[in-house]
């Protein structure tokens, strides 16, 4: 794919490119924002280095992507509903991510991507690394294949945000504190039409119709399976540099290897549709 107003450099074969020649602060043109969302959709996770943003500058830059999506429990700053504060330092117990996952699949509608802006790193280590999960979904064999599609799976978030957050997180709807829903186990892509499985670590905790046993063992060969290092890509920060993912069709895991020193910065995350 040749791109005009931008310089796509991929970041490995199979998924991630880096992106340069773009001021993200300002107002995109329509041929940047195509070029970005067809970058997008090529490689599954684009990255920007050295951008200085404002939260309102984040924000906005996500607009135009859609609507941003608000998280059930995770707090952000005062003012700002549509950002987590992704922080962890010598205090934190536990950081976001660190299991491979899709982001908050538990809604019914899960977002379709998430864009994340790093200020401060550590010396060494806190990359995060991104796994194709188109590349996942065709490495399975026929027969396998044959008996995912058309399985639903239970994305419930009470086990992982309630260890995080329990009565003090920013709840979205307090009737509904953690979310669950069910999706297909192989989705289709709405842009591309190209099927991606879709399970995660994070939030799925079974696959419906199947017994516990069986259910089990299906999803412990599927979660070890996304994780093929033939699938992934690992991208190091450096401060002002910004990921930008499809949940659709990747995952990600963020690795906490620099305790106790510290990473930080903010995700703005865009609102998606019902998987099909």
């Amino acid at each position: 794919m040749s791109y005009q107003t931008i310089d796509v450099k991929p970041l490995s074969p199979v998924i991630g490119a880096e992106i340069s020649g773009v001021d993200l602060s300002q107002p995109l043109g329509n041929q940047t924002f195509q070029e970005i969302h067809d970058a997008l959709m090529e490689h599954l996770v684009v990255f920007f280095r050295d951008q200085d943003l404002t939260l309102d500058q984040h924000k906005d830059f996500g607009r135009h992507f859609g609507e941003l999506h608000v998280h059930p429990a995770a707090p952000g700053p005062e003012g700002h509903p549509e950002v987590i504060n992704v922080h962890a330092d010598a205090e934190s117990k536990w950081v976001v991510g660190e299991t491979w996952h899709s982001d908050v699949t538990c809604d019914d509608e899960p977002p379709m991507g998430s864009i994340l802006h790093i200020h401060d790193v550590p010396d060494a280590g806190g990359d995060t690394m991104f796994a194709n999960m188109y590349r996942a979904y065709e490495a399975l064999s026929e027969p396998v294949r044959k008996m995912l599609d058309g399985l639903n799976a239970v994305h419930d978030s009470e086990h992982t945000l309630s260890v995080r957050y329990g009565d003090e997180g920013r709840f979205r709807d307090p009737e509904v504190r953690y979310p669950s829903a069910v999706h297909p186990v192989v989705r289709t892509h709405p842009v591309t039409g190209r099927k991606a499985l879709y399970v995660n670590t994070s939030y799925t905790t079974a696959i419906e119709g199947l017994s516990k046993r069986e259910s089990d063992a299906v999803l412990e060969m599927l979660l070890r399976h996304i994780a093929t290092p033939e699938f992934q890509c690992r991208f190091r920060w450096r401060p002002k540099s910004i990921a930008f993912w499809d949940n659709r069709a990747a995952q990600h895991r963020a690795l906490w290897d620099y305790y106790p020193q510290t990473r930080s910065g903010y995700r703005v995350t865009i609102a998606g549709d019902r998987p099909f």
